[in-house]
């Protein structure tokens, strides 16, 4: 039931700040529960935000499901690239790891879609519901009190600052979240002194199902297999080459990633237009404030290597949903505790893993390199280590949301 207008503004049951990949899919899970839930959203309506870009998106055998099941999968339009294995190795290290998704009782691991591609699926999705209120264009300008009552939010559009009131404020704003430094939580950082570049890549070799992650000292090069007969490349410098290597015609940059990345593929045969990202992590403190909480980047922003990032947001956003199922208050605090009880191993064990997998590939202490090697023999040769892995890269690590297991929630 949703809390009545108060005299100065609109109010809502949930207020979601960020309209990008996780809070539009919050939006979704959270239709079928008869809340009145409102949007802001940077883009104007018919645009769509800028993480909708060329980047390459690998989705979880288990953010498969869950968007299955928010009919948000059966309106993408370009076709996705599965994964059905996953190929490991380090320049100057023996041995390599091998992923099998038949050895696993998969056909895939999962797929690879273009970040525009799903934000058209979203945005599509987004129009057939019927509860939500879309604030558009707006930003968000900051925040009024919360604990029993309402909290206020002033926002500005077009016709300029206006306040509105929500029993519970969803900061999905990103990494730099302004919901989250409004709240006073604070952020852990770590800069690890890299920048990816990001682009489509096509190779002698078509894409086969294999998603390629080479790790070298200067930072990884993935290959993911794209379901238009390209590649989605991640090409990692470090941070003081970066200008020099953005600064590179397609024939010597294309050079430079085959270098890098050898010759699985094939020769490197042309690429699109290049995007860079600085890589940095930040993670929250704390999860819940009164009456407001942290979803995807806002809450962790974590390295791209593993493709975590995404996967584990939309965890959240399903978590926060299953919660919020039922409850006669959406900014309970016992709702907001128990959410973030039921986020807490998953997102330990998906950033430790993250910022620990970046940490000991990019370290090129000799002393560190046998050990590398053996890492990656193991995790080739041990059925019980390939389990593990698998689990976690198919988004299986905790106390995992039910549309993620196809279960109804």
């Amino acid at each position: 039931m949703s809390t009545p207008a108060p005299a100065n503004g609109p109010a809502h049951d949930v207020l979601i700040v960020g309209g990008g990949l996780v809070g539009a899919s919050l939006a979704i899970a959270l239709e079928a529960q008869g809340l009145d839930v409102a949007m802001v959203e940077a883009a104007p309506a018919g645009a769509l935000p800028p993480v909708f870009d060329q980047r390459n998106l690998s989705l979880a055998e288990a953010t498969l499901n869950a968007l299955d099941a928010l009919g948000v999968l059966p309106l993408l339009r370009a076709p996705a690239g599965p994964i059905r294995r996953i190929h490991v190795s380090r320049a100057g290290d023996f041995g390599r790891m091998l992923l099998e998704a038949q050895a696993h009782g998969r056909e895939e691991f999962g797929r690879v879609v273009v970040a525009r591609d799903f934000g058209e699926a979203l945005e599509a999705r987004l129009s057939q519901l019927k509860r939500l209120t879309r604030y558009r264009p707006a930003r968000f300008v900051g925040l009024g009190e919360g604990g029993d009552g309402p909290r206020r939010i002033r926002i500005a559009d077009e016709a300029g600052e206006r306040e509105l009131h929500a029993r519970l404020v969803v900061a999905a704003d990103g990494a730099r979240s302004a919901v989250r430094d409004a709240l006073g939580i604070t952020v852990r950082e770590h800069d690890y002194g890299q920048t990816l570049f990001v682009a489509r890549l096509r190779a002698q070799r078509a894409p086969d199902g294999t998603a390629y992650e080479r790790l070298t000292d200067h930072g990884p090069t993935a290959l993911l297999p794209r379901g238009d007969g390209h590649y989605g490349l991640v090409h990692g410098v470090p941070r003081d080459d970066a200008e020099t290597v953005a600064a590179l015609d397609d024939a010597a940059f294309l050079a430079r990633v085959q270098d890098a990345f050898g010759w699985r593929a094939g020769r490197f045969l042309a690429v699109g237009p290049r995007s860079t990202y600085p890589m940095q992590s930040g993670i929250a403190e704390s999860l819940v404030a009164p009456r407001a909480v942290l979803v995807g980047n806002a809450a962790q922003a974590i390295h791209p290597l593993g493709a975590q990032g995404f996967n584990l947001g939309l965890r959240d956003a399903l978590t926060l949903a299953e919660c919020l199922a039922g409850s006669a208050d959406p900014g309970d605090p016992a709702v907001l505790e128990r959410h973030a009880r039921r986020r807490a191993q998953d997102r330990e064990r998906t950033i430790a893993f993250s910022d620990g997998l970046a940490k000991l590939t990019a370290n090129d202490a000799p002393l560190l390199r046998p050990l590398r090697s053996a890492g990656l023999v193991a995790g080739d040769a041990f059925g019980w280590l390939q389990g593990w892995l698998v689990g976690g890269a198919m988004g299986y690590r905790g106390d995992v949301p039910a549309l993620c297991r196809k279960v109804a929630a």
